[in-house]
């Protein structure tokens, strides 16, 4: 209490009698994957696609990440997390993505991309037929002794024969790299030759990108790695993992493995308590194949975390072509789109993914019929409405977590009061501090009753705060504790909206029983 000694006007500043709580954010995003450039194990804050490829680089070929965080972007994403792995210190010195091995081919570099494994070995034949020209050859890639791929009546001269041309458009094994600017080089001679890991692609102890494992991406939070990095980011509320997929396909990871990172990822959200898992299904599973993978062999029940179907369709700007992609870069977008537009209370379905021109599998109402009870999301096409996602709910059995909606719903309204309510501690815990919270947790759920988020006529139908001597008995003060306890009714999405039609009598009005 200030001392008042001698005569005078005094004018003081004093709080009010409650602090209002503001929203937290809802629309970051995390992705773990493999990049071009960039640190590595360091969650880093991007904001836009120039910057995601200042810091981390361009596409590269056979990985997910640079087209997910893209497809996050084009959908309303605005802030996310990224987190590179599968590199090695010295290429983060270096700034580029070790691809592995490489070896000469004539007048051209041959390398691996990244995530290869197995023994290359790429071979330089003639074509087959009667008088061939004599510029034209035949380039076999094989790996660990079986053809992989076969690039039959190639050039060296620029035409859209040009060997460099077809490699890059169509292997998902091997890079190659021409001489120089100027005439263009000469037919390789017929020879074979097997990529060997450049000295100190692994230097450093990290992971090469073909040595990827479960702890590369659960990580340590100790040191900061993986998944463990981004313990220390609050704001984070949703993460994805699409190179788990790319490093399935190159033969990295099997799919106990890729079922075992899936674990960890639900695992992490669970014990941070304010994200959400986005899980992508195995490419090329067909909707009976799907079912059985989320019925039998994962058997996920957590309601932090989503699973989506089937792999989408975008345009590779690396590749210069379509190509299929696991959608969860995209869909984090649309959550963070529908929470800009609608609000975190609205589900986030029925909305178009941009970027998407196609789907992998094309469902039918009796396949979506069989994948919606399970908690599969799915994602369709129709007729005059794009590419939409066509679910809304969670990997929990609870029927009260069914929705996705409300599980972010509760982890938004936990989260705000969590971090408006911080001026409560080691204030006296007396009436006074209880009629405080009372007030400004209730003022809190209004507005939020206002926007829709919460289920009644009047806010008495929507929520209750307690916090007075009933749920603070003397035991409870003299343990430092003040409890407040807050029900709110959420709302819940028209997931079936059922018209039922009668027939009226002629001219009666009246219905026809």
């Amino acid at each position: 209490m200030p001392s008042y000694l001698s005569p005078g006007v005094y004018v003081e500043e004093v709080e009010s009698g409650s602090r209002p709580i503001q929203g937290v954010g809802t629309s970051v995003a995390a992705f773990i994957g493999f990049a071009q450039k960039g640190p590595l194990n360091e969650p880093t804050l991007i904001t836009n696609w120039t910057q995601f490829t200042t810091v981390f680089g361009d596409f590269v070929e056979g990985t997910y990440l640079a087209t997910s965080v893209q497809g996050f972007f084009a959908n309303g994403g605005g802030i996310c997390y990224i987190v590179r792995i599968g590199g090695s210190d010295q290429d983060a010195e270096q700034g580029e993505l070790v691809a592995g091995a490489q070896a000469q081919l004539g007048p051209y570099v041959v390398r691996t991309l990244p995530g290869v494994t197995g023994e290359i070995t790429v071979e330089v034949a003639d074509p087959e037929g009667e008088d061939p020209p004599r510029d034209v050859f035949t380039l076999i890639v094989k790996r660990d002794g079986r053809v992989e791929e076969t690039y039959a009546s190639v050039t060296a001269k620029r035409s859209k024969e040009n060997v460099a041309t077809r490699v890059k458009a169509q292997s998902s094994l091997i890079s190659l790299e021409e001489p120089g600017k100027g005439a263009a080089p000469a037919r390789p001679e017929a020879q074979s030759v097997t990529l060997a890991a450049p000295p100190g692609a692994a230097a450093g102890g990290a992971a090469a990108p073909g040595e990827v494992s479960t702890d590369t991406y659960v990580g340590d939070p100790d040191q900061r790695t993986g998944l463990g990095g981004l313990e220390a980011f609050d704001d984070i509320t949703m993460v994805a993992a699409p190179d788990l997929m790319s490093a399935y396909e190159r033969g990295v990871l099997d799919l106990e493995t890729v079922i075992s990172v899936q674990q960890g990822i639900i695992t992490h959200c669970e014990a941070m308590g304010d994200r959400i898992a986005i899980l992508d299904t195995p490419p090329g599973l067909s909707p009976q194949q799907v079912r059985t993978w989320r019925t039998e062999r994962t058997a996920f029940d957590s309601k932090y975390a989503t699973l989506y179907y089937p792999w989408i369709k975008v345009f590779d700007a690396g590749a210069g072509r379509n190509t299929l992609v696991p959608p969860s870069g995209h869909i984090a977008g649309v959550w963070a789109r529908n929470d800009e537009t609608r609000g975190v209370h609205k589900a986030p379905a029925n909305e178009v993914i941009r970027g998407a021109v196609a789907l992998q599998t094309q469902l039918t109402k009796g396949e979506h019929d069989l994948l919606n009870p399970i908690g599969l999301n799915c994602i369709r096409a129709f007729p005059g409405r794009g590419i939409r996602i066509w679910g809304a709910r969670t990997l929990s059995s609870d029927p009260a977590w069914r929705y996705l909606n409300v599980r972010r719903l509760f982890n938004y309204l936990e989260e705000s009061i969590l971090e408006g309510t911080q001026w409560v501690v080691f204030e006296p815990n007396d009436d006074a501090l209880w009629a405080r919270v009372r007030r400004t947790v209730s003022a809190f759920l209004v507005n939020e009753w206002r926007k829709g988020a919460l289920f009644g006529l009047t806010p008495d139908d929507a929520f209750f705060v307690r916090c007075d001597n009933e749920t603070n008995p003397p035991e409870s003060i003299d343990n430092g504790q003040v409890v407040c306890e807050v029900g709110v009714a959420p709302v819940k999405p028209a997931e079936f909206v059922v018209f039922r039609l009668a027939q009226l009598s002629g001219g009666s009005g009246a219905v026809d029983e």
